[in-house]
C-alpha cells in the first residue's frame, strides 16, 4: 500500500472566547502545517472546532465534518494531523471510538507531540494518556462546579446575566449583577404589569416586550413562547438567587431586585391560578380602542382594514352582531377615535381641583409617615407568629408517617416562608419611601391633569392604559356620531362630574322663588297668611 501524501488538519479549542480573544486555533494550525510539511504531506483541508463536547467527538461540528469528508473519500488514504492527543479526545471510550472510525475510513492519526503505535504497548500508552486527560477534565469540571455552587449559596448569581441586568465589578463582591439602565425599566414594567393585571397573560407580556425597541430580540423581532414565562417565574428579578439543578434553595441575593418579592409572589399566584383567555391574534396596534368601545346593541366593536376600488386600505371599526341593525356598517377610525379625543379634552379637571387633589395626597403621605412605627410593630409580631407556625409544621413533618402528608406540610412551609420574605422586605423598607413624594405621584398627577396628552403623545401601550384607567366599562358608540355618557373611574368621579352643564353659584335667596308679604291688614283682619309673588 502506497504511503499517504494527503492530510487533513484538525484544531480545537474548548471555548468560543479562546477563538475570538486568543490565538489557540491559529497556533495549532501553524504547528500542524509545519509537521505535515516536514513529513512531505499536502494539507488538503483544515477543520476548526471551538466546543468541548465533553469528550464526545460526535458533538463537535468540525470533527463530524472531518469524518463525513473521510467517508465521501474512502478510497483516498489520509493522514489526520492534530496538535496534541488531548485535542483529539479526553475520554477513553470516545477516543477509541474515534480511532476505530479512522481505521474504518483508512485514515491514520499523527501528532507532533505523540507517536501512535498499534502495538499492545502503544495502545496501552494511548489509553493511559487519554485517561489522564479525562481525569484532568473531570477534575477541573468538578472544581468549577464546586466554586460556582459555593458562590450561588453565598447569594451571588454566576451564570449569564438575564435581560435587565449586567455584570460589574464592585468591592467586596467581585462581579455582581447591577440593573441595566436601558432594559431594567422595561422588565420592571412588564413584571409589575402582569402582577397588577394590566397584562392578563404571558402572551400579552411577550407582545409588550416585542414592541419595546430597547428589549433584545431575535433577528425576526420576535421572542420565543417560553421567554416571557421564564422572566415571570425568575426570582432573580426580586433580588433572590436559586438554582434547583444543584440543590441551591431560594435565598437573598447580593444584587438589587428590579421588583419587590411581594410583587414576585403576586406573579407566582397569577401563574398558578386560573388560565386567562389568550391574546387575540388579530389584536394589533392599529386599533387602540378595540375592546373598549361597544355598539348600541352592547356588542364590542371589532376592527379591520378595508380595501377600496383604488386598492387603498382604510381602517374601520364595525359591529358583527347578527341581530344588530347596524351589523357590518363600518365607522371610520378617525371618526371614532377623534370623538374619543374630544371626550378626553372635556373631562380634563380644572386646575383648582388638581391643586386640591395634590394637597390631599400630600396630607395622606404625611399621615402615613407618622403611622410607620405602629406598622413596624405589627409586622414584627406577624413575623414572630409565622416563625412559630413554621416550627410547628417542621415538627409535624418529622413525625409524619405518610409521604403525601409530609409533602403537603412542606408546601405549607414554603408558602409561609414566602410570607416571611415579604414581611422581611417590608420591615427593611419601613420608614423609607420607595421614591420621594414628587416622584411617586408625578405620573398619577400628570394623568389626572391631562389624559388627552398621554393618549395623543403615547404609543399603543399608553393608549390602552388611558382607556383602562379612565373608564370602568366599555364606551357606547351612538350611531348619531358621539359617545354616550361614560362610567368614569373613581379618581375622575371624585374630581367632579364633568358632563353636567356649567355650574353656577346659587342665588343668595336660595332655590325657592322669593315670597312677598301681604299688605298690612286692616284692623280686625287675620294676619296668618302670605302671598307668593
Amino acid at each position: 500500500m502506497n504511503e499517504p501524501n494527503k492530510s487533513l488538519v484538525y484544531c480545537r479549542v474548548s471555548d468560543p472566547k479562546q477563538k475570538s480573544q486568543g490565538h489557540g486555533l491559529e497556533s495549532q494550525e501553524h504547528r500542524c502545517r509545519e509537521f505535515a510539511a516536514l513529513h512531505g504531506l499536502e494539507v488538503e483541508r483544515v477543520f476548526h472546532d471551538d466546543v468541548s463536547g465533553g469528550g464526545n467527538f460526535s458533538k463537535r461540528p468540525a470533527m463530524t465534518a472531518l469524518l463525513d469528508h473521510l467517508r465521501r473519500n474512502k478510497n483516498t488514504h489520509y493522514v489526520v494531523v492534530f496538535d496534541d492527543i488531548k485535542r483529539f479526545s479526553r475520554d477513553v471510550y470516545f477516543y477509541w471510538g474515534l480511532i476505530h472510525k479512522l481505521d474504518e475510513f483508512n485514515a491514520r492519526p499523527m501528532s507532533p507531540n505523540f507517536v501512535f503505535d498499534k502495538t499492545p504497548e502503544g495502545r496501552f500508552q494511548q489509553s493511559i494518556t487519554v485517561a489522564a486527560g479525562e481525569f484532568e477534565r473531570e477534575s477541573n469540571a468538578r472544581q468549577t462546579r464546586q466554586k460556582t455552587k459555593a458562590r450561588l449559596q453565598a447569594g451571588y448569581y454566576t451564570f449569564q446575566a438575564p435581560v435587565g441586568y449586567r455584570y460589574e465589578k464592585a468591592k467586596p463582591h467581585g462581579k455582581i449583577l447591577v440593573k441595566h439602565p436601558e432594559t431594567a425599566p422595561i422588565v420592571k414594567e412588564a413584571l409589575e404589569g402582569f402582577a397588577s393585571g394590566r397584562f392578563q397573560t404571558p402572551q400579552e407580556v411577550r407582545t409588550f416586550l416585542e414592541n419595546s425597541p430597547e428589549y433584545p430580540k431575535q433577528a425576526s423581532g420576535k421572542l420565543g413562547n417560553s421567554k416571557a414565562k421564564q422572566m415571570l417565574s425568575n426570582p432573580l428579578y426580586a433580588g433572590y438567587v436559586e438554582y434547583k439543578p444543584w440543590g441551591v434553595t431560594l435565598r437573598q441575593g447580593h444584587h438589587e431586585g428590579i421588583i419587590t418579592y411581594e410583587t414576585f409572589c403576586k406573579i407566582k399566584e397569577r401563574l398558578e391560578g386560573r388560565a386567562h383567555a389568550p391574546n387575540r391574534k388579530d389584536l394589533n396596534q392599529d386599533f387602540p380602542l378595540r375592546g373598549s368601545v361597544a355598539c348600541e346593541c352592547g356588542n364590542s366593536l371589532t376592527s379591520g382594514w378595508s380595501k377600496s376600488k383604488t386598492g387603498k386600505l382604510h381602517p374601520y371599526y364595525l359591529c358583527q352582531n347578527r341581530k344588530c341593525e347596524y351589523k357590518g356598517k363600518s365607522i371610520r377610525r378617525d371618526v371614532l377615535e377623534g370623538q374619543f379625543e374630544e371626550l378626553l379634552k372635556n373631562i380634563t379637571p380644572a386646575t383648582a381641583l388638581i391643586t386640591i387633589a395634590e394637597k390631599m395626597f400630600r396630607k395622606a403621605w404625611d399621615a402615613r409617615a407618622h403611622s410607620q412605627q405602629a406598622r413596624k410593630k405589627m409586622l414584627e409580631k406577624e413575623r414572630t407568629t409565622i416563625d412559630s407556625e413554621i416550627e410547628k409544621l417542621v415538627d409535624h413533618i418529622v413525625e409524619a408517617k405518610s409521604a403525601i402528608v409530609a409533602q403537603r406540610l412542606e408546601e405549607r412551609v414554603c408558602k409561609l416562608e414566602d410570607k416571611k420574605r415579604v414581611l422581611d422586605e417590608k420591615l427593611a423598607n419601613i420608614g423609607q419611601p420607595v421614591k420621594p413624594f414628587d416622584q411617586m405621584y408625578r405620573t398619577s398627577m400628570e394623568f389626572l391633569k391631562n389624559p388627552f396628552e398621554i393618549w395623543k403623545l403615547g404609543g399603543f401601550t399608553q393608549k390602552k392604559a388611558v382607556t383602562r384607567l379612565l373608564i370602568t366599562d366599555r364606551l357606547i358608540w351612538d350611531r348619531k356620531g358621539m359617545y354616550r355618557t361614560p362610567e368614569l373611574s373613581l379618581p375622575f368621579k371624585v374630581l367632579g362630574d364633568f358632563f353636567m352643564p356649567e355650574k353656577q353659584l346659587v342665588r343668595q335667596e336660595g332655590l325657592e322663588p322669593p315670597r312677598l308679604s301681604a299688605p298690612e291688614p286692616k284692623s280686625g283682619v287675620s294676619t296668618n297668611f302670605t302671598t307668593s309673588a
